[in-house]
């Protein structure tokens, strides 16, 4: 049986640099092409020729510019000190409009230099998926990367201008920062019930998951038939009696099912789009549609409705069992909790106090004789 070359034992050729197929506008692609001994070794050791055009280049001119917006924005935070930057970096963040301006443009300090750096980063976005569907077109190719990149476009889409459009105010629109993004992700679940309850979250999930469940089974399938050319297409082509033949004779024993070299790639392709689908469209329905998703559960039978009151005896401390620095008696204005004079508890022997919760989010005390 023949063995072929893999990760570990490939051989690294150095010939002329392959252009690649002929197409319509070869000006625009750039004659520069060099080898890289470390990047041959975890897969094509050729760097170029680059395509750019002038979409390619008006992409990375509005995205360079809005990186670099970000970075001079939040430097200004921290009174122009590198150090402080490097140090403050993934707590900084380029904060949307307050609610007040709604859809008004602010001036830049109030919330302008974030939807001037948001419409430049679109730009840069829009003008790459556009790049990227006409390289795909120029080389004859389907479109499915193009529309794979448009589906996560539409999330970006959803939180950065649909949905703040829908709610009428840009202040629900999400932070350009790293660790203000999470928090903002945290808030923004906890201000709607629990984002968990959203049943297309819960799709997007799913598919996030599958996704990488399929990614990984068929690489794993690929790479356990690489000795035999798995990855060599034209090879299993001409020859189906070696890797393909094997690999999909195993998925048949394993999960029940036929997985063809093109099946799979498609059932992959579906799990990985409609996992930003289906999170987007529950992103465009929260606080629209659904304010609050819990609330929503209980409705529809999705999550238990709990008794609205529960209450427990506690057996009264005895006197002195308070005492001590890290025990007092419950400070008075407490929110939610009635307030208890100080040495209360040493007069009331034998008592019981029973602790009220009630929806939601409230406790009482009731002292009981």
């Amino acid at each position: 049986m023949a063995e072929y070359q893999n990760l570990f034992t490939q051989v690294q050729v150095r010939h002329a640099p392959d252009p690649g197929l002929p197409i319509p506008d070869p000006h625009n692609r750039g004659e520069l092409s060099v080898f890289s001994y470390w990047l041959g070794r975890i897969g094509d050791a050729q760097i170029g020729p680059v395509h750019l055009g002038w979409l390619g280049v008006l992409s990375l001119m509005t995205g360079g510019l809005s990186i670099v917006l970000m970075g001079l924005v939040m430097w200004s935070q921290v009174g122009w000190d590198p150090v402080q930057f490097v140090r403050l970096l993934p707590w900084l963040a380029v904060e949307p409009p307050s609610p007040e301006w709604g859809l008004r443009i602010p001036p830049l300090a109030e919330g302008g230099w974030w939807i001037l750096c948001g419409g430049l980063l679109t730009a840069a976005i829009l003008l790459w998926w556009a790049r990227m569907y006409l390289r795909a077109r120029a080389l004859g190719m389907g479109t499915h990367v193009a529309w794979a990149f448009a589906a996560a476009i539409w999330l970006y889409l959803v939180l950065g201008f649909i949905r703040p459009l829908l709610m009428g105010s840009w202040s629900e629109a999400v932070p350009f920062g790293i660790f203000p993004h999470l928090d903002w992700t945290a808030a923004f679940s906890i201000r709607y019930g629990n984002l968990f309850y959203n049943p297309f979250h819960m799709l997007s999930i799913v598919f996030l998951y599958g996704s990488a469940l399929l990614f990984a089974m068929h690489a794993a399938t690929i790479l356990a038939v690489a000795k035999m050319g798995g990855e060599r297409e034209i090879d299993q082509i001409t020859d189906r009696g070696t890797a393909a033949e094997r690999s999909q004779l195993f998925w048949r024993w394993t999960m029940g099912f036929n997985a063809t070299m093109e099946s799979i790639h498609r059932w992959a392709w579906w799990f990985a789009v409609l996992t930003v689908i289906t999170g987007g469209i529950g992103i465009v329905l929260t606080g629209t549609v659904v304010d609050n998703w819990y609330l929503w559960g209980q409705q529809h039978g999705l999550i238990p409705v709990y008794p609205e009151v529960w209450e427990a005896p506690i057996p009264a401390p005895l006197p002195g069992e308070l005492d001590g620095p890290f025990h007092a008696p419950t400070p008075e204005g407490l929110p939610g909790v009635s307030s208890i004079a100080p040495g209360a508890w040493s007069s009331l022997p034998g008592t019981e106090v029973s602790v009220r919760f009630a929806a939601p989010l409230t406790s009482a005390l009731e002292v009981t004789p």
